[in-house]
């Protein structure tokens, strides 16, 4: 391993190095090229990668290093065969790492496990699809299925997918919004009435002032960057808030920018720069709002008013109860909690209050803690109070991570659905939708963990990966009774296979996707609500892969009936008949085959932007939630007898996801490693560690099981003291599946107590190196 601290801006030169050696990576070239200049472009395919939006400027590349990364990684020519399975056992395949299983290439046919041999072996589609029904169909209840949907999944086949699980009787649909921005759609819906966020992209040409909070969209939404430096440019102050020093979040170099490319000059893409503790963000914003309290009861006593008093009066409810709150809040604990100074609060709130327009935009930093939904809360009350919500260039902004994870709720993949979407199911398809609530990721792997459910169907994703408790995880898979997996390339789920086990091969993205009516398209929906079409551009067709509505409507068929409640072939034929009845049960999607030519996609529209609160008091609500007592249980740190770290785990450059491109971490400097704990300098002298130490990271928890991640090499680097940083999905073994968000179910992924210490090595490295 190497680590050389990054002293280029993010994007530039650096990037199209990159692009270039992930093109030459995919061993396809020439095709991958002309995939990028379609990506994100009408009449294109939408990028695989990340969910932010477009703002429709034509004959441009509309495509990151990332997402330059995805399209590479998915346009492969190398193909998972027969050949590769039958060399291959799936417990030595188990041992290998996450690079190494999705490096071997798409997967190239129906296949089933052999206990017995520990292989992977060839299944035709119709005896795949008679299997899964034959197990569906012997469970004693239909809530014995867990139904997981990815973000990656387009509108039509999640909508075709929750109408095969509901039409079999369940509403188990844990989903990755479960793991990342569940606390966003708990929070908005309960403040604003909706779950989304209320900007559009055109806002971001007209703020003021941009608040970003928890998020490096330097790694995780690259695209975001250029939309924040030309916000700096034209003068706007953006403010961040995030635990590590980023450079995304410093400066960026415009790979379409000729001047700053042959210049080597870049863009700062944020004014200023805050590093709060983990879960500290509440706390910050609390203080901004006790500055603002006192400074309004100034300017009233002098006849003015700081906050939006008219906008308040007409569309809130609870301002006299939350401030009250916010007055009792004393500054000891905002600033302890925050790790922030009075000063900095006061920088901060000082750029707000001067500010007329002003966006809020948060990411996982924000939504993957236990008091998730109750930071929410604050932001929205903190926006509210000034009238920053329905008005253009201001709002509430929550960044999304996978290309259609909202998209994928809007159509129903969702475990507690609204009446009124069941309503109009039962309308629509003359039948009768399940009532009860169904499993959300962490109830769904609870279950199978006790062995409630028996079956797990995962549509994309790769949920071993994912979810916390890594090990725990991956037993309750291999003991359920059938795993499937709908996916493109090989990964850690599928080499966890339970005892039936079988990988059905779908096509990407970016694969033409031939039926009976001709090239088909898909849609997906953006952080914006804005939702374009998308149409592959790689030939596949002389090969065993099928489209996702393809194979779910095989699974239906063999379980429902050919008609049962819908003619699932009429609807693979020609998919505006999915978008029909997606039309017909969704609101928002009126006239939807017809508006999918317009450029950039259609806008389904924001009741709250339009100062609609469809909320028990049709106003928007602002909720009074104390600080929490402490960002992790006491009772996991009362009996530590070593300094107490909080965790967190974050994705590399070369990440998406769980998906890991290479084991290059650019801006902050890791080269050829994942296995690194980051580290503040000074508690690294307290504990005697020097730059690359090998250290052992054991989790504190209320329960007696031990997690331990061991022979991590420590970094130093700029983060607050007493936080510590991991990668993802490496260290998931160190996060309890039982530490969730309050209300939200979302792992605490983002504050995790642990103890650090020197590496002890094992009897068995003692003997390697002997």
């Amino acid at each position: 391993m190497s680590h050389k601290e990054y002293q280029g801006p993010a994007g530039g030169w650096g990037a199209l190095k990159a692009t270039t050696t992930h093109l030459f990576k995919s061993q396809n070239v020439a095709k991958n090229i002309s995939n990028l200049l379609r990506t994100n472009q009408d009449h294109g395919f939408d990028c695989p990668g990340c969910a932010w939006g477009e703002k429709g400027v034509p004959g441009r590349f509309r495509f990151c290093e990332n997402g330059a990364k995805a399209v590479n990684w998915e346009a492969t020519t190398r193909r998972v065969d027969k050949e590769f399975f039958a060399q291959y056992s799936v417990s030595w395949l188990n041992q290998q790492t996450d690079y190494f299983l999705e490096f071997q290439g798409r997967l190239a046919e129906p296949v089933r496990y052999n206990s017995a041999s520990d292989h992977y072996e060839p299944i035709s589609w119709d005896d795949a699809f008679k299997l899964i029904a034959t197990k569906l169909k012997e469970l004693d209840s239909p809530n014995q299925a867990e139904f997981y949907t990815s973000g990656r999944a387009s509108n039509e086949a999640a909508f075709m997918y929750q109408l095969l699980a509901r039409s079999f009787g369940t509403n188990n649909f844990p989903d990755c919004s479960n793991m990342c921005h569940e606390a966003t759609s708990v929070a908005l819906a309960k403040t604003i009435g909706i779950g989304k966020g209320t900007v559009r992209i055109e806002d971001f040409e007209k703020a003021d002032a941009i608040f970003l909070f928890g998020q490096n969209p330097g790694t995780n939404h690259p695209r975001m960057l250029e939309t924040l430096s030309h916000s700096t440019k034209r003068g706007a102050r953006v403010v961040a808030f995030n635990n590590l020093k980023e450079r995304g979040l410093e400066r960026f170099a415009n790979p379409q920018n000729p001047v700053e490319m042959l210049t080597y000059s870049s863009t700062p893409t944020t004014s200023d720069y805050f590093t709060p503790k983990l879960g500290g963000d509440m706390a910050a914003v609390r203080g901004m709002v006790k500055l603002f309290n006192e400074r309004h009861k100034e300017a009233v006593a002098q006849g003015g008013s700081l906050f939006d008093l008219e906008f308040i009066s007409e569309h809130t409810q609870g301002m006299d109860d939350y401030l009250a709150l916010v007055e009792q809040t004393p500054w000891e604990k905002i600033t302890e909690q925050s790790g922030l100074s009075y000063e900095q609060i006061v920088r901060a709130a000082d750029i707000y209050q001067n500010a007329k327009r002003v966006i809020v935009t948060w990411a996982m930093g924000v939504t993957q803690h236990k008091h998730s939904v109750a930071t929410i809360h604050e932001l929205v009350n903190l926006q509210l109070l000034f009238g920053q919500v329905g008005k253009p260039g201001a709002g509430l902004c929550p960044v999304r991570g996978h290309s259609n994870v909202q998209g994928d709720r809007t159509v129903g993949i969702n475990e507690c659905p609204a009446e009124s979407f069941l309503a109009r199911f039962d309308e629509v398809f003359g039948a009768k939708a399940p009532r009860e609530h169904g499993h959300n990721v962490v109830q769904a792997m609870q279950a199978l963990m006790d062995g409630q459910s028996k079956v797990f169907i995962g549509l994309g994703g790769n949920i071993v990966a994912a979810v916390p408790d890594t090990q725990k995880v991956a037993d309750a898979m291999r003991g359920a009774e059938l795993t499937v997996n709908i996916a493109t390339k090989l990964n850690r789920s599928h080499v966890n296979p339970g005892k039936e086990s079988i990988i059905l091969p779908c096509l990407g993205r970016t694969d033409i996707d031939m039926q009976a009516a001709g090239s088909q398209k898909v849609t997906v929906e953006d952080s914006f609500s804005m939702v374009h079409a998308s149409s592959g551009r790689v030939d596949v067709s002389d090969e065993q892969m099928r489209s996702e509505p393809a194979i779910i409507a095989g699974i239906a068929k063999a379980l429902l009936g050919d008609t049962n409640p819908v003619d699932w072939q009429a609807l693979v034929d020609n998919y505006d008949r999915i978008r029909d009845l997606i039309e017909a049960v969704v609101p928002g999607f009126d006239n939807f085959n017809d508006r999918l030519d317009q450029p950039g996609g259609f806008y389904l529209g924001n009741s709250a932007r339009d100062l609609n609160w469809k909320t028990a008091s049709k106003k928007a609500q602002m909720f009074a939630d104390p600080l929490p007592e402490a960002v992790i249980p006491v009772a996991a740190t009362e009996k530590a007898k070593a300094p107490v770290f909080i965790m967190q785990t974050l994705r590399s450059h070369d990440q998406y996801n769980t998906t890991v491109y290479g084991y290059d971490d650019r801006y902050r400097g890791i080269f050829g490693e994942r296995e690194i704990v980051f580290m503040n300098p000074q508690d690294m002298d307290k504990l005697n560690l020097t730059e690359g130490d090998l250290i052992d990271v054991q989790t504190l928890w209320t329960d007696s099981q031990k997690r331990q991640i061991t022979g991590f090499k420590v970094i130093p680097y700029e983060i607050p003291q007493g936080n510590v940083a991991a990668y993802f999905p490496e260290a998931n073994a160190l996060i309890p599946l039982s530490s969730y968000g309050d209300e939200s179910f979302t792992p605490t992924s983002k504050s995790i107590a642990v103890l650090v210490s020197l590496h002890q090595p094992s009897e068995q490295e003692l003997l390697v190196k002997g």
